[in-house]
Parts: structure tokens; sequence; C-alpha cells
């Protein structure tokens, strides 16, 4: 019986060996990725209709977050890289860190958006006069440094360290600056569902204790008025935090801060209302110019790329920098 399935197997390839050679190449052309990514102008997420806030207040216009597109290095991808206009070809190595894979970088990314909608809403909230609660905190390891003599892996949750709860980065500072130079730490991690026993030495860096680790802390909330806010498992990334803030916040209070115009931005935002930089700006003002936007709000470090790339494409939107919460509310307010 095997002989003749064998016998089929072999009469089907051998009647079939161009087409199934040309399978194996179009497969090979369209799914394998060389070290490669390209970068092209995105688009605009309305924000209007991903935040929904309980009782919130109805607005004319729309708040938006600009994005930037980034498309794996295919051998289609890399080759529109060089026939598009705005289609940059850069090297893998260039975007990722410590040797991470693309998907694992978007893994990363998606924590930094976890953190930059915890962010946004906490300090909505309160700008508001809105109650929130914070109930429990959650420090994501995202960095660790190429002298860092540890087993611990990013995006792995740090629980304790020497047996001490931390709730931000000073407390392990305090901790390591505690310890003698080589000493090895104790560090409780939970990593896929498990909690596992970890260690760090303690290095001397640039004349300063450290172990070459570092957390960003994400939330969980209660808040009066309920918020949801509703993402894709494609979208990833800090840079939409400024725009976040603004539309829950436009959400919270009576006043429109829309006043019916189209208000595209970009700019992480931290609790105290800083606005930080960003990368990609010439994608995202491409983005919002192609969708028509009114005003693109940047953070101040981005201003001088941002009004070249304006210059430089006649780009017909306002464009402001901004380095406060306050200072993009009170400018849309008056303007």
């Amino acid at each position: 019986m095997f002989n003749k399935i064998y016998d089929k197997v072999k009469l089907f390839i051998l009647e079939n060996i161009k087409f199934l050679i040309s399978l194996i190449i179009l497969i090979f052309i369209f799914t394998f990725e060389f070290p490669y990514v390209v970068y092209t102008p995105g688009g605009l997420v309305n924000l209007n209709e991903r935040i929904d806030v309980e009782d919130g207040y109805e607005k004319d216009g729309s708040l938006n977050m600009s994005y930037v597109s980034m498309r794996k290095g295919t051998i289609p991808n890399i080759l529109l890289s060089y026939a598009i206009p705005n289609w940059d070809l850069k090297k893998s190595e260039d975007v990722t860190i410590q040797d991470e894979s693309i998907d694992e970088l978007l893994k990363l990314e998606r924590i930094y958006m976890t953190s930059s909608i915890n962010n946004a809403t906490l300090l909505a909230y309160e700008k508001a006069g809105k109650d929130v609660n914070i109930t429990k905190r959650i420090n994501n390891v995202t960095y660790i440094a190429d002298f860092a003599k540890t087993d611990i892996k990013l995006q792995d949750e740090l629980l304790e360290v020497e047996e001490t709860n931390v709730e931000n980065i000073d407390d392990l500072r305090n901790i390591v600056k505690s310890k003698e130079v080589g000493d090895k730490i104790n560090i409780t991690v939970k990593r896929n569902d498990k909690i596992k026993n970890c260690y760090a030495f303690v290095s001397n860096q640039d004349e300063e204790k450290k172990i070459g680790i570092a957390f960003l802390t994400t939330y969980e909330y209660d808040t009066n008025p309920e918020i949801k806010v509703k993402t894709k498992t494609s979208e990833s990334g800090s840079s939409g935090g400024l725009m976040l803030t603004l539309a829950i916040y436009n959400d919270l209070v009576q006043d429109d801060l829309t006043k019916g115009r189209k208000i595209v931005g970009t700019g992480t935002i931290s609790l105290d209302g800083t606005i930080g930089a960003i990368d990609g700006v010439k994608y995202k003002m491409l983005g919002a110019s192609k969708k028509h936007a009114d005003i693109f709000l940047c953070p101040e470090e981005n201003f001088e790329e941002a009004l070249n790339v304006k210059e430089e494409f006649d780009l017909k939107l306002t464009l402001k920098s901004v380095k406060t919460f306050d200072e993009a509310v009170e400018y849309l307010l008056e303007s």
C-alpha cells in the first residue's frame, strides 16, 4: 500500500513540477523576511470612536491620533520602497533593541501603549476633577542593559526585590544603592503566568551602582464615570498619549476643545502632564495632511523637524508645538 501511495505522490510531483516550483518561489517572495523594515506614511485613529465615557459630552469635531505604518522586509515591500516616495527602508537592527525580533519589539510596544492609556486616563480624570482610584500597579521590565548580569528577561513582571515590594523605579534604585558592587540581588518576577526567582548583580557604571534593568509601570484602576478605551491588536507604542489625554478630557468636560475641527497630534504623556518626543513625525504629518487635518500638535522637541516637513511638502495644516497637557488645552480653547 505504501508503495502505491509513494508512486502516486511521485507521479503528482513529476506532472506538476513547474507549478510546485512556482508556488514555492511565490511563497518565498511574499513571506520570507529580510532584516529590514519599511516605514510609510500612516493614517489617523479617530479617538471619538475609540473612547466611551459614561454620560460623556457630545462634541462636533474630532481628536485624532496619528500613526506610522511599518511593513516587514519582504521582497515586494523592499522593492516598493524604491518606487514609492516616502516609503523608507531601514535595517531591523536600527529599530529593535538587544537583538530582539520585530515581533518581540511589537510586544514591548503594546506595553508602552497600555502605559500611555493609563497615564492619559489618570491625568485626564485628575484635570477634569473626576474620581479615579488606582487599585494595582504592574511593573513590566522594558530594558536590560548590555552590562547587566541577570537572568531577568524583557516583559517579565517585577514583583519583589529582596523580598520588598517595588512601586516605582526610585524604589529599585534605593535598594541597589544600599548594596555593594558585586552583590547579588534577589528578584521575584512573573513570567508567562509563572513565579520565578531571578537575580541581578550590582555593577559600577559611571561611578554609580546599577543592575542595568528598567521597568515601566502600568495600572489597574476604577473611575467615575466609567470609561472604556478600545484598541486593536495591531496598534502599539506610547506616542498617542497626548491625543488620548485630550480626547478623554474632552468627553469629561463641557467645553469643546475641537470646535468642529479635525485635530491631529502626537506625543507621549507623563502623569505630570509633560509631553515627550516621538519618532516618525514625518510619516505622521504626511498621513494627517492626507486626511485633511486642520491642526497638528507635536512635542516641542519635534517641532523643528515637523516644521521642515510642513515646508518641504507644503502641507496645508496649522502646526503647533506643545510642552504640556495644560498648554495644549489652553491653545485649543483659545484658537
